[in-house]
């Protein structure tokens, strides 16, 4: 018997009579009951405050404090769709948002209402702490728990995409949508009343809300929230919450690694960290520091992917892919061939093998963005859903990934993916972060650009990437940037657009390749100049 896809209302009546730890935040705790009964009062606030026909839809401008997880809980039981606002948004931008949400109302906290101060919203604010909001949390106190009925494939929040390619997506991402993964995941690694989730990610995104959030509250575990993201302070709120199970997304685990280390750093009680987009010479090296298991995927917002890295999988692979999902010619759309590799290492038949990874299958959770046909209809072409992600199968299936469709450069007539350049980049030990992307060529297609974060002095790159067996001549980058930091998304995407239009063109160092040998010398401004009058095309792309 095939068992129902959760509701995120069904995981959260299963906690209402639980009085063991359900969220933990700084000096404060509240249990499972506790926080069933604070959900039930504010989604009768919530439904007085509109009362229309149809789920109300209600943006959330907060870090991660304690009434973002009661209004998750709220929506669960009154219908309401929340939309996560992302505080790194400004202006004109957020208000864009709010309103392409159709958010009737927006809740947000002191140190963010001054955001939406002179905003265009049509929307309601309430802040929290105000007198409005403690007459209107009054008005409902003691609130009977009366769920509004729900299905799997009722919409239940709008989360946006990173923005790394253009203006953010709204995902509609429903019920079974985050709570399959929640009850998947703690079954998974069979967590359970006496395990804490420790989300340090903010709940605005899909990461923290699939794989954080949802996962201690399919699993009765105690979800302890952190604010924002401290690399400094990981170890100890680790060890102050009794955190069993993080998540992550992207980066953080390389800041937490490269706080200093102590002799006791595996003396604490984290078990797994789960998450995917993690660096992979961080992953050992995070699991043997801290004494835990680290367990990487891959996937997206939208949902219409996910890649599980197992065990077996090689250096560098993703993991197999599972039933339906195919690596499609993003021309001929037929099945890519199977990755060939010499005797060094290197992909020798790019053109061939690599191509879009596609769910032949269907939608998988994918739901469709909020307000946007002509994007639903981009990723489902022909019934399938369409990634935009690149990527290889070797002959064991396992799949290796080759950028974003926007990361894929052409120089010298060949194809070639940032993500594997970037993947060697990051062997160097002085290199702490890297980012591969195009720049124009002056006769035709483009020139491979890296832009590095440093740990530590950098002064052997062309010797390091000359012994590298794996990087060919056309991978080598032309340019280097030597950056004290990379433009980011809220999520730590980095927004390699913003890279790809400044060039050469920046306050940061810039390395250059004269000849055909990996020997760089600074770019001299008259050079610069000089490439700025030849290199006319557009960049980037998008």
């Amino acid at each position: 018997m095939v068992e129902r896809t959760p509701t995120v209302t069904d995981l959260l009546l299963a906690r209402a009579d639980d009085a063991r730890p359900g969220l933990r935040f700084e000096d404060r705790e509240w249990s499972w009951a506790e926080h069933v009964r604070r959900s039930a009062e504010l989604a009768a606030l919530l439904r007085a405050r509109h009362p229309a026909d149809g789920p109300p839809h209600v943006g959330v401008l907060l870090d991660n404090v304690p009434e973002f997880s009661f209004l998750l809980g709220a929506a669960a039981l009154s219908g309401t769709v929340l939309a996560g606002l992302n505080p790194g948004r400004r202006g004109a931008a957020l208000a864009r948002d709010v309103r392409l949400a159709d958010c009737a109302l927006v809740i947000t906290e002191p140190r963010h209402a001054p955001l939406l101060d002179g905003a265009e919203l049509d929307a309601e604010v309430l802040v929290l702490g105000s007198p409005e909001w403690e007459r209107a949390l009054a008005a409902h106190r003691g609130a009977a728990l009366d769920p509004v009925p729900a299905t799997p494939d009722d919409l239940f929040a709008l989360l946006f995409t990173s923005g790394t390619g253009g203006e953010p997506k709204a995902v509609r991402c429903t019920h079974g949508k985050v709570a399959f993964p929640g009850r998947m995941l703690a079954d998974r690694f069979r967590l359970g009343g006496r395990d804490s989730a420790y989300v340090s990610m903010p709940l605005f995104h899909s990461n923290a809300l699939f794989a954080g959030w949802a996962v201690g509250l399919a699993a009765g575990a105690a979800i302890s929230l952190r604010r924002r993201f401290s690399a400094s302070e990981f170890l100890s709120d680790v060890r102050r919450f009794g955190a069993t199970y993080a998540n992550y997304v992207g980066t953080p685990l390389s800041y937490v690694l490269a706080t200093p280390p102590r002799p006791d750093d595996a003396d604490n009680p984290l078990r797994i960290a789960y998450g995917n987009e993690g660096a992979e010479r961080d992953l050992a090296r995070f699991a043997e520091r801290f004494g835990c298991r680290v367990v990487d995927g891959f996937g997206s917002t939208e949902g219409g992917i996910a890649i599980a890295r197992t065990p077996d999988a090689p250096p560098g692979s993703l993991g197999r892919p599972g039933p339906g999902v195919a690596v499609l010619h993003p021309d001929t759309g037929r099945r890519c061939a199977v990755a060939v590799f010499d005797r060094d290492g290197r992909l020798a038949n790019p053109d061939e093998a690599v191509g879009e990874l596609v769910n032949t299958a269907g939608a998988g959770w994918f739901a469709g963005y909020y307000g946007a046909p002509e994007d639903d209809a981009r990723r489902m072409r022909g019934g399938m859903y369409r990634s935009g992600d690149l990527g290889y199968l070797d002959a064991d299936g396992f799949c290796y990934f080759a950028g974003r469709s926007a990361e894929w450069l052409r120089v010298g007539g060949e194809n070639l993916g940032a993500a594997p350049i970037e993947r060697v980049l990051l062997r160097h030990p002085a290199i702490a972060h890297a980012a591969v992307y195009a720049v124009p060529d002056p006769a035709v297609g483009d020139q491979v650009m890296a832009a590095l974060v440093l740990a530590d002095e950098l002064d052997d790159l062309g010797d390091f990437l000359a012994a590298q067996p794996d990087l060919g001549p056309k991978q080598l980058p032309r340019f280097v940037r030597i950056a004290a930091e990379l433009p980011r998304t809220g999520t730590h995407k980095v927004l390699k657009r913003e890279l790809a239009a400044q060039r050469w063109n920046c306050p940061d160092p810039v390395w250059w390749r004269p000849g055909p040998d990996p020997v760089y010398e600074a770019l001299p401004p008259e050079r610069a100049a000089e490439l700025d009058g030849r290199a006319t095309r557009p960049v980037p792309r998008s």
